[in-house]
């Protein structure tokens, strides 16, 4: 078996959820080699991602450690047989690895719920808003930068447009409606456009108002993405310092109930495209 170069964050869940499963069983590294017939150093590849794993070995270890969630399992499988390279693997090289690592995961989630205080969440900027964004990075960037970093956006984007769009919740508080990204012309277009998205079936747009006061979380951007099932959902954490993703059990419950909250604490659909419009209204 060939060693493994830079495997994305999703391959790499794979040797995290056969490790979690064979730690669940009580079983160590070495009782699991004995058992698949195969030494030590292979299975401790396999769980830290140097070496792959195919469909078959993933169902074998499964049986080994016991495991009877035959929808957890059919899961990784089938996340072990992906062979199709995605949009993202243009930009290998150009980008950093986590922005390659975030656009794999909508791309494969079953429904993405996401929260911003003080931003417009990437999926819903217009074109004229992220070049804005970038433009104002640090430190600067050039002027190519922008332009890699702006059809990639683009791109991510097309989960919400496709035959079968991606279910999309997107709680944002009152204070993002303001900001005034790019001048009143791009701001005015920016919110206009979340209001004829959050007219769409597939797509919610739920603004939190500033009378609701204190809110959980400490208002850093985050990405829930739903997996084929609760146990392989992840979240991605915006961070100065870049993305960050949990996928821990505790980790996963924790941020459910921060957005389950931030949810309770929004205006409705309608409610929320009305105060939406208004906030456009002021930017003329």
């Amino acid at each position: 078996m060939a060693p493994r170069s830079a495997p994305s964050a999703r391959r790499q869940r794979i040797g995290v959820e056969l490790r979690r499963l064979r730690e669940r069983a009580g079983m160590t590294a070495a009782e699991a080699s004995r058992a698949l017939g195969t030494t030590q150093g292979q299975i401790s590849n396999i769980e830290a991602n140097r070496f792959g794993v195919n469909p078959e070995r993933v169902r074998t270890l499964a049986r080994i450690y016991g495991c009877t969630d035959t929808q957890l399992v059919d899961a990784l499988a089938d996340m072990a047989a992906e062979r199709t390279r995605g949009w993202w693997e243009e930009y290998r090289e150009i980008l950093p690895q986590r922005l390659l690592d975030l656009a794999e995961l909508e791309h494969h989630a079953d429904a993405l719920r996401v929260a911003q205080a003080l931003h417009i969440p990437g999926l819903l900027q217009t074109a004229q808003h992220a070049r804005a964004l970038f433009a104002d990075a640090v430190p600067p960037r050039l002027p190519h930068e922008i332009e890699h970093l702006m059809s990639y956006r683009i791109k991510r984007q097309a989960v919400l447009h496709r035959g079968t769009p991606l279910p999309y919740t997107a709680l944002i508080h009152e204070a993002a409606l303001h900001m005034r990204v790019g001048g009143p012309a791009v701001a005015a277009e920016q919110l206009n456009h979340l209001v004829e998205m959050g007219r769409r079936a597939h797509i919610s747009v739920l603004v939190i108002p500033f009378g609701r006061g204190a809110f959980p979380g400490s208002g850093q951007g985050i990405d829930y993405a739903h997996g084929p099932v609760t146990h392989l959902d992840t979240v991605q954490l915006d961070t100065e310092h870049g993305s960050e993703f949990l996928d821990a059990a505790a980790q996963l419950e924790r941020y459910t109930t921060v957005l389950d909250r931030l949810e309770k604490l929004a205006l409705p659909a309608e409610e929320s495209r009305e105060l939406i419009a208004q906030a456009a209204a002021t930017q003329k």
